[in-house]
């Protein structure tokens, strides 16, 4: 199975990285979480996404606040997937973020999910590699089905409770 690689800009980031680090130790995906920079790191950033297909890598996630041009530096020196988290931050929510993250330039594609949304960054890098593994697609396919019947589920509690 391939990995995934999660670059935070800083390890101010891990609280919200870690959400998505559940998911993928929940499927059973290998990983690597390292913290670089795309302004204070920029040549270890680059040679680490250069060489990320040599090493095993299938997605790079990659989680930054403010200016966030993390994923964007990242998806300039790879063609493999690369997923944005935009990072909240106190002064603008994560807007700064969000919209750096997901407006990039023609030829350079980001993924982008919701603002602090690690979670759904790290489902959508297993989908990704779920691609080439029908063991990774059986378990997203049972877990839309748990996900289904648990709302089905609360339904009829809803329904007993006010339609009667």
């Amino acid at each position: 199975m391939k990995k995934v690689a999660i670059i935070m800009g800083s390890d101010s980031d891990l609280p919200i990285v870690e959400k998505g680090i559940n998911v993928l130790k929940e499927y059973g995906v290998p990983f690597e979480v390292h913290v670089y920079s795309a302004h204070r790191t920029p040549k270890e950033t680059s040679d680490y996404v250069k060489n990320a297909k040599a090493n095993g890598f299938g997605v790079i996630i990659a989680a930054a606040g403010m200016a966030a041009h993390l994923a964007g530096a990242v998806a300039a020196n790879t063609v493999l997937p690369v997923i944005g988290i935009p990072i909240s931050c106190k002064n603008t929510g994560g807007m700064d973020a969000l919209l750096a993250t997901v407006q990039m330039p023609s030829g350079i594609p980001v993924a982008t999910v919701a603002i602090d949304g690690a979670a759904n960054a790290a489902i959508l890098a297993i989908q990704i590699l779920a691609l080439e593994d029908k063991e990774l697609y059986e378990k997203l396919l049972e877990a839309r089905e748990a996900g289904k019947q648990k709302v089905l589920a609360k339904n009829k509690e809803i329904e007993a409770k006010y339609n009667v």
